[in-house]
């Protein structure tokens, strides 16, 4: 459907439809301790079925307009995607996410995808305020949205319960305006 290049090192970003399942799955299990650190992110998808099921509930969702999950590809193997959550375009709000295995860190894979996909939603859906929310330890991922010329607007403390661990969640958040003179800045 597509393939965007996100530099010379061979990585891209493409859909992740129910299709790719068992390919979900062999990378969900490369990396399920690494990603479930801090969410529960396919934590369900234990075997083809579930993984297509989780691949199947971003599908419908992309098809009513309100999510979807798009992976990140490194030389072929999918290590880590960008996703769409709370997707509302008559409001002018969404929400984005991520997640990679431990091969696909320290690259800056997720920061490449994202642009790609807040330009979209920046761009072609007229989406106003993107939001990123990430527990409080989750360095890696507070860093991206720094990255991304977010501003944290506020912590909801001990809100998230993972793993019996009560997390403080950051929200953070870039407007268009802000996307596009950053954007124009680069």
């Amino acid at each position: 459907m597509y393939a965007i290049s996100l530099g010379d090192d061979g990585a891209e970003l493409r859909p992740l439809e129910p299709w790719h399942a068992e390919e979900f799955l062999n990378h969900l299990d490369r990396g399920r301790e690494f990603i479930n650190r801090f969410v529960p992110f396919g934590e369900q998808a234990t075997d083809v079925a579930g993984a297509r099921e989780l691949l199947q509930r971003y599908a419908d969702g992309r098809a009513a307009d309100n999510r979807s999950l798009h992976g990140i590809w490194l030389d072929g193997t999918l290590v880590g995607g960008v996703l769409v959550l709370n997707f509302d375009a008559d409001r002018g709000t969404c929400e984005v996410g991520c997640w990679l295995e431990p091969a696909g860190t320290g690259r800056g894979l997720v920061t490449r995808a994202m642009r790609v996909l807040i330009d979209w939603a920046v761009e072609e859906r007229g989406i106003h305020r993107v939001e990123w929310i990430a527990a409080a330890g989750n360095q890696a991922s507070l860093n991206v949205a720094r990255r991304l010329g977010m501003t944290r607007d506020g912590v909801q403390r001990q809100s998230y319960l993972h793993h019996g661990v009560r997390h403080d969640m950051e929200i953070w958040s870039v407007l268009a305006p802000e996307w596009r003179a950053a954007r124009d800045d680069r």
